[in-house]
């Protein structure tokens, strides 16, 4: 029996080792190299396998609870890793729609005709289809068709849009960071329009173009006129009223926009030519309309530029999900790996077992069956409360780490009664 055991191969589980035999020891087999002999097949890891004490040898082919609640997850990527890669995986597609977006315009913007605004503006738009173009950009000075809009603040000041706005400053407690944050609320905004129209930069030349709808556009080439910031006063009974509520008014600013006569203005939209008068509109088929205080070069940098980062959000947001989702599969291949790796080391030691099994003698074989199946060397000598398995000795059972659990079924062992043979 000594030569089967050293002319097989050691395990990938265990570790040959020699201990010097007490002469004494009566629970040594009197076979040779079999449990309490010479040569003695140990676990490698502390925690023990599992198995069934009928089959012997064969109860220890299973892996260490390490091993076991790796392949008792299945696999299964966790909750934080999915949260993680659905989270960035969303971010990513927002963050493309919007670029496809701010693409488009920055596109259509780009492909928009540009047209003179001079003499032969009518003629031009006379020979295009229905007299119309539809994504024109025209460039001019703006006029008031009949009244103008005064200045409630600064004299002699003209224009054709007037808004007026009120807003409120005040800080705020943040009960997260426990921090005062600035705020600022609109209380109240208004705004006042006439009917304007571009002419050219030059004098002398009698065309006009009705713009309609202005409100409606974007980048409205507002001019601030006035501003002025009105601290609020404040008693001391009014601030600790404001620290109990987590509210502090800091005072109110007041402004006015004015889009003046003679300010120079770049329009993006349909131009129309209807009964001899020429007309910018919103346009149709979802493009934007723009009334910009910009000239066209800078609205179409502007546009691309915007265009460009969030193109950049996109890639850093996708190279995150795709980073997560490389770790996920990476962690399930390594996962996928180990398993294949303790499916190997089980065959590989149910077949010494079952070549032990078949050099050992008769006798040796009932001892063998009766041997822990933690050590392989001692006979099994205790039994394991509520689950009622005999597999371990008393040794074995010493060294199972807390909370001791049964290496057979994994059940939580809360009494062991030693076992006796007469």
């Amino acid at each position: 029996m000594a030569t089967a055991l050293s002319g097989l191969p050691c395990p990938p589980h265990f570790r040959f080792r020699r201990h010097a035999s007490s002469p004494g020891d009566g629970r040594r087999v009197s076979g040779k190299g079999v449990p309490g002999g010479d040569a003695r097949w140990v676990r490698s890891r502390a925690e023990g396998g599992g198995g069934r004490g009928s089959r012997g040898l064969t109860s220890a082919s299973r892996p260490a609870p390490g091993h076991g609640a790796a392949m008792e997850g299945g696999g299964r990527p966790s909750l934080g890793q999915v949260i993680l890669l659905g989270t960035s995986s969303v971010v990513t597609a927002i963050l493309y729609s919007v670029y496809r977006q701010k693409a488009q315009v920055a596109q259509e913007l780009k492909g928009a005709r540009r047209i003179h605004l001079g003499e032969d503006l009518k003629s031009i738009l006379s020979e295009a289809p229905g007299k119309c173009v539809p994504y024109a950009v025209i460039e001019g000075v703006v006029r008031s068709v009949k009244e103008t809009l005064n200045s409630q603040f600064v004299d002699n000041c003209k224009g054709v849009i007037q808004r007026l706005t009120l807003q409120e400053h005040k800080m705020v407690w943040n009960r997260t960071t426990h921090l005062w944050n600035d705020c600022s609320k609109i209380i109240h905004q208004r705004t006042n329009s006439v009917p304007f129209e571009l002419v050219p930069h030059e004098d002398g030349v009698d065309v006009a173009v009705r713009v309609l709808k202005p409100l409606d556009a974007l980048d409205l080439g507002l001019e601030t006129v006035y501003e002025k910031y009105h601290p609020l006063v404040q008693s001391f009974t009014d601030v600790i009223g404001h620290y109990i509520s987590g509210e502090r008014p800091k005072g109110i600013q007041e402004t006015e926009e004015m889009l003046k006569v003679g300010a120079a203005l770049t329009g993006v939209g349909e131009l129309v030519l209807d009964n001899n008068a020429v007309r910018l509109q919103p346009p149709k088929q979802g493009m934007q309309y723009y009334l910009s205080s910009q000239d066209f070069d800078s609205l179409l940098q502007g546009q691309e530029s915007s265009a460009r980062l969030w193109k950049v959000l996109t890639l850093v947001f996708g190279f995150a999900a795709c980073a997560a989702l490389f770790f996920i599969l990476w962690k399930q291949y390594l996962q996928r790996q180990e398993r294949l790796r303790l499916k190997q080391m089980e065959e590989e030691f149910r077949e010494h077992e079952a070549q032990l099994l078949s050099r050992a003698k008769p006798e040796d074989r009932e001892s063998l069956k009766s041997a822990c199946v933690v050590c392989l060397s001692n006979f099994k000598a205790c039994v394991f409360l509520e689950c009622g398995h005999v597999c371990s000795c008393a040794e074995c059972y010493r060294a199972l780490p807390e909370p001791k659990r049964c290496p057979i079924c994994r059940q939580q062992i809360t009494r062991v009664v030693p076992l006796y043979s007469s």
